[in-house]
């Protein structure tokens, strides 16, 4: 890709993801205690529900509302052994996809109560390295 200079913008990192959710509540057993996100103290008092969630360095962004439609939106949370993560995951009772090979890596997805797509995501070599 030829080097592009847009001005000042140079971006340092992707700071959040901000989803709609039907249930806060149950968006937030699911982000939390199946994929192991945590909650954020520091939400301002909005006009409407939702919670800030740490997704290792970034943050995920839970907006009580009406979800989209489903038309292949969705983001992605890196792991380190996406094998170990599926099981543990199947092991509490979510339905997630067998991890496939995307280029070098591995993926897999899972949908939140409100029927968001999440992919799981394992850079090539991360189980290797001993990364969880």
């Amino acid at each position: 890709m030829p080097d592009r200079h847009t001005g000042g913008v140079r971006p340092l990192a992707l700071h959040h993801v901000s989803i709609n959710v039907d249930d806060v509540g149950a968006a937030l057993r699911f982000y939390v205690e199946g994929l192991g996100l945590v909650p954020r103290p520091d939400r301002p008092d909005f006009s409407f529900g939702g919670a800030w969630l740490d997704a290792g360095g970034q943050q995920v962004h839970l907006i009580e509302g009406a979800p989209p439609d489903r038309l292949g939106q969705h983001f992605a949370l890196q792991v380190g052994d996406l094998d170990a993560t599926v099981a543990e995951l199947r092991d509490v009772g979510l339905d997630v996809s067998d991890p496939k090979p995307v280029g070098t890596s591995l993926q897999a997805f899972v949908s939140d109560p409100s029927g968001n797509v999440v992919e799981l995501h394992q850079v090539a070599g991360a189980a290797d390295a001993g990364v969880r």
